[in-house]
C-alpha cells in the first residue's frame, strides 16, 4: 500500500484540480446569468492577487542597505511595461523573471 500513496495523492489533487475548473461551468453554463457580485469578484480579484503578490515578493528586500532593492525595482519595471505593452503574461513573467537573475547573477553580484 505504500508504494500506491504517491499515485492516490496525484489522483486526488487531479480530481479536485479538476472539480474546481468544472464547478463554475455547472453552475454557470447554459443560459444561467452569472450574478454581479461574481462578475465585481472577476474584475477585482486579479489586480488585488499582483498587489499581494507583489507585497509579498518586495517584503524581505532592504531599501536603504545593499544594493537598495535596484534588482527588484528594475525586474517590476520590465515586467510592468512589457505587460502594458504586450498584454502577454507569460511574456511579461518569463522577461522579469530572467531581468531579474541576471541582475543578481551579473550586475549586483
Amino acid at each position: 500500500m505504500k508504494s500506491m500513496y504517491p499515485f492516490l495523492a496525484i489522483a486526488v489533487a487531479a480530481a479536485c484540480t479538476f472539480a474546481t475548473r468544472l464547478i463554475p461551468f455547472v453552475i454557470f453554463g447554459g443560459k444561467k446569468e452569472v450574478p454581479d457580485a461574481v462578475n465585481k469578484l472577476g474584475k477585482i480579484l486579479p489586480a488585488a492577487i499582483i498587489a499581494t503578490l507583489i507585497i509579498y515578493c518586495l517584503k524581505d528586500v532592504s531599501f536603504v542597505s545593499g544594493n537598495h532593492g535596484a534588482p527588484e525595482i528594475i525586474a517590476i519595471l520590465v515586467t510592468a511595461i512589457l505587460h502594458i505593452w504586450k498584454r502577454n503574461s507569460l511574456l511579461s513573467i518569463g522577461c522579469g523573471t530572467v531581468c531579474y537573475m541576471f541582475l543578481v547573477q551579473h550586475v549586483f553580484a
